[in-house]
């Protein structure tokens, strides 16, 4: 806008001047802006500027076009009328009281040269022109990448990407860019050729296409394209998206890692040899591992060959050894490799040795020495048979054995540089000696002909036999060192008279307890701890119910309803003492249960009338 108000003004100056320099001489002049600029669809105004010598008026004022080297006219003014020709433009063009010359909704076609003629008598004609410029600012571009990728190793020359500008008034230019700087054309090297189509409309499609060599370095290039127009005589750019292209490039590196860490990996382990390369697309991987006299197993058919990685899974000693993986460029047929060495940590050879290796005996004292072989540093914890640690360190001393002693311990072997890798070994702990009877049921409370369970309990090692004097029925239960036995017998006079004896022994020695048996009717006679609970218990339930009594009437005492005291006698609550007396007959359901209680507990019965009923002299 501001060029078109620079151009206009300069082409008015001019004619201004024309105009001064004609009146000096007496001459009729016409003076327009040589250029006038609009965009499609909007108003052109195109003025008209004219001096008639003497300070005369015009005649008429004639407006044409000019179509190819031909006047073709749009309009005659004469005073206040204006005549419209019939020609293309009628309908929109209009004159203004300046004589301006104004068409609306202006076209591509209409880019052309307009003229005014200026008619003054005597004084002649006069006349000038003026280019009208129409301009349609391009769409923003649109960029397409090569789709299939391109190969760094290409003899021709590959096309990068199709940039394409529409409906544009006039033809843009189009430039290319990569990573922000332009590109130009260089023989065998860059072509960037366009192709320029008018479309119906008048409006022009540009389409420009970048051809240019790439390296494995373009891999991460960016491209684009930028159109270039002039607006009143200023020039404008609009640039596209920017675009990648993939590359396709031999590999020259690769590299091959164990997956976890190879100073982590133990025994049970799934591991993960991966194997990159730096191509693309990437190549086929092989695996090998070197075996004896530096032979290769080929581990390839347990591999993923597409993305490079070999799974092994559950390693153990044997699974470590160098690994080798090998690539293959199938462009090229180049050939890449790359070795790790595997390290699988282990733990074996877990030996628990015990001192004295003779049978141990109570009192005794054992050490217990664990050992094992790994290629790291190893600790050790003793546990026992619950699994709770008891000791560190590779020895364990166990003093003043006993059978309660006797148990499982467990050697727990640890790498603390490989979490997870640990190993253990069990030991049997056996102290032996005649047996001991450690629980009997006497003595035992029974009745005539019952049916009854004896129970003889014992440890030992080794094992002891249980023997009854007696006849039944035996079972026995056995835990760690501990026997039991329980004899189901029916109990006879001969039982009753002379007990049972339970007889445990073993290679070491016997041991013998006596089990005595009494009547019930005997355990009825004395006072059971039992039976004497329920007497303390009832006498406890009388006393609250009197205390709860008590406190009903003390506190209608308190409140000076029921004044307490005695037939006969004077009220020592009060100093003055009622005449009418209120007497309050109080029955108790409860007495007799309380009488038979207190019966059973002192043995001697109490008077039917301190059963019955009992009076309670109140006075007011």
């Amino acid at each position: 806008m501001a060029g078109g108000r620079r151009a206009a003004g300069l082409a008015l100056g001019w004619g201004c001047c024309l105009l001064l320099c004609c009146a000096a001489a007496g001459q009729l002049e016409v003076s327009m802006p040589a250029v006038v600029e609009v965009e499609t669809g909007g108003t052109a105004r195109m003025e008209c500027n004219f001096y008639v010598p003497g300070n005369g008026s015009y005649t008429y004022i004639n407006w044409f076009y000019i179509d190819r080297n031909n006047l073709v006219r749009l309009c005659h003014i004469t005073g206040s009328e204006v005549v419209q020709e019939n020609t293309d433009y009628k309908g929109r063009l209009s004159v203004g009281e300046d004589k301006a010359l104004s068409i609306s909704r202006v076209t591509v076609q209409d880019a052309r040269t307009f003229m005014c003629q200026v008619g003054a008598g005597s004084h002649g004609v006069g006349e000038n022109r003026t280019e009208l410029h129409v301009y349609k600012v391009p769409e923003a571009p649109e960029i397409t990448a090569n789709p299939g990728g391109i190969s760094v190793q290409s003899s021709d020359i590959p096309q990068i990407a199709q940039c394409v500008s529409r409906n544009s008034f006039p033809p843009p230019n189009i430039t290319w860019h990569k990573n922000g700087e332009q590109l130009q054309p260089e023989e065998k090297m860059v072509k960037i050729p366009y192709t320029l189509t008018r479309e119906s409309s008048g409006l022009y499609t540009v389409s420009s296409t970048l051809f240019t060599h790439v390296t494995r370095e373009d891999r991460n290039s960016l491209y684009h394209c930028t159109v270039h127009y002039w607006l009143r005589g200023q020039r404008r750019d609009v640039e596209s998206q920017r675009v990648n292209v993939t590359i396709f490039y031999p590999a020259q590196h690769v590299k091959l890692q164990v997956m976890p860490s190879s100073a982590l990996v133990k025994e049970g382990d799934n591991v993960k040899l991966v194997c990159e390369a730096d191509g693309n697309p990437a190549p086929v991987f092989s695996f090998y591992k070197r075996e004896l006299e530096d032979s290769w197993q080929d581990l390839t058919s347990l591999a993923d060959t597409n993305s490079g990685v070999l799974n092994l899974h559950d390693v153990n000693k044997s699974s470590s050894g160098l690994y080798r993986c090998q690539t293959l460029d199938l462009d090229d047929m180049r050939q890449l490799e790359k070795d790790v060495e595997l390290v699988v940590n282990y733990i074996e050879g877990v030996h628990v040795k015990m001192e004295p290796s003779s049978p141990l005996r109570e009192g005794d004292s054992v050490r217990l020495s664990c050992d094992a072989h790994s290629p790291v540093a190893l600790d050790y914890q003793w546990r026992d048979e619950k699994g709770r640690k008891v000791a560190e360190g590779n020895q364990l001393l166990l003093s003043n054995l006993t059978f309660e002693t006797s148990s499982n311990f467990s050697c727990k072997v640890i790498a603390p540089s490989v979490p997870g890798l640990e190993q253990s070994k069990q030991v049997a702990v056996a102290v032996q000696g005649k047996p001991r009877i450690v629980a009997i049921s006497s003595p035992m409370y029974v009745r005539q002909d019952e049916v009854v369970n004896l129970t003889c309990k014992a440890i030992a090692f080794p094992r002891p036999s249980v023997h009854w004097n007696v006849n039944g029925t035996a079972h026995e239960y056995v835990e760690n060192q501990h026997i039991a036995s329980n004899l189901t017998v029916r109990v006879n006079h001969d039982l009753l008279r002379a007990g049972a004896m339970c007889r445990v022994s073993n290679a070491l020695g016997v041991s013998e307890k006596h089990i005595q048996l009494l009547v019930e009717s005997v355990r009825k006679d004395q006072k059971t701890p039992e039976s004497k609970g329920v007497i303390i218990v009832a006498i406890i339930v009388c006393i609250l119910v009197v205390a709860v009594l008590g406190s009903v009437i003390y506190f209608l005492h308190k409140k000076g309803k029921i004044p307490c005291g005695r037939a006969g006698k004077q009220d020592i609550t009060k100093p003055e003492a009622r005449k009418d007396k209120i007497v309050v007959e109080v029955k108790s359901d409860k007495l007799s249960e309380e009488a038979g209680l207190l019966q059973g507990a002192n043995g001697e019965k109490r008077p039917a009338a301190d059963q019955s009923e009992k009076y309670i002299d109140v006075r007011n």
